[in-house]
């Protein structure tokens, strides 16, 4: 397995597994403690694995937390998704960046996105199976959701959104959501 840092967004790190692939199908580590280690990653500081299943269009995102925030480490187990990081830490480097990725069952790339960074992801198979793996318990009351169409972030989202929660379709936009942490 390998680590490759995300230029776009500072602490963000893509894993790359090598998968074994025979006639019966295929193996792969999809996680490795020595290979978080060695990006300077806590590899015990996840608390809580989720998982969700999407039909082909859905949209979910763009999700983060408020108050510390929350680290992720995101993978695609089965289909594929377009997934979507926006850097919304104000001390990074990389503050409002914007980065895309195709995550699949095929290759079992994980994302690390770093607490502080929204994430939100379409579904373009169906059904595509998305593992989550976050640092700390839920608390729906640190919900904060960004308008996933908001044209400061121009993100290029591939297939007409099928369906979405109500929740992300009344999101806010981003100005809206910095407007409310500044506050």
């Amino acid at each position: 397995m390998n680590a490759a840092a995300v230029p776009a967004i500072d602490g963000a790190y893509l894993f790359e597994p090598t998968p074994y692939a025979d006639e019966r199908g295929f193996f792969c580590r999809t996680f490795d403690a020595d290979v978080f280690r060695s990006v300077g990653l806590d590899p015990d500081a996840f608390i809580q694995d989720s998982v969700s299943r999407s039909v082909r269009g859905v949209l979910r995102g763009l999700h983060l937390r408020s108050g510390n925030g929350e680290a992720k480490l995101v993978r695609c187990s089965y289909g594929k998704i377009f997934d979507v990081v926006v850097d919304l830490r104000t001390d990074s480097p990389t503050y409002r960046n914007v980065a895309t990725f195709e995550l699949s069952g095929e290759t079992q790339r994980a994302l690390y996105i770093p607490a502080g960074c929204a994430h939100g992801f379409q579904a373009l198979t169906g059904p595509a199976d998305v593992s989550y793996r976050i640092d700390r318990p839920h608390d729906p009351a640190e919900d904060v959701t960004i308008a996933f169409d908001d044209p400061e972030l121009a993100i290029p989202w591939p297939l007409p959104v099928a369906s979405m929660s109500q929740r992300d379709r009344e999101a806010p936009s981003l100005a809206e959501v910095l407007k409310q942490k500044e506050s």
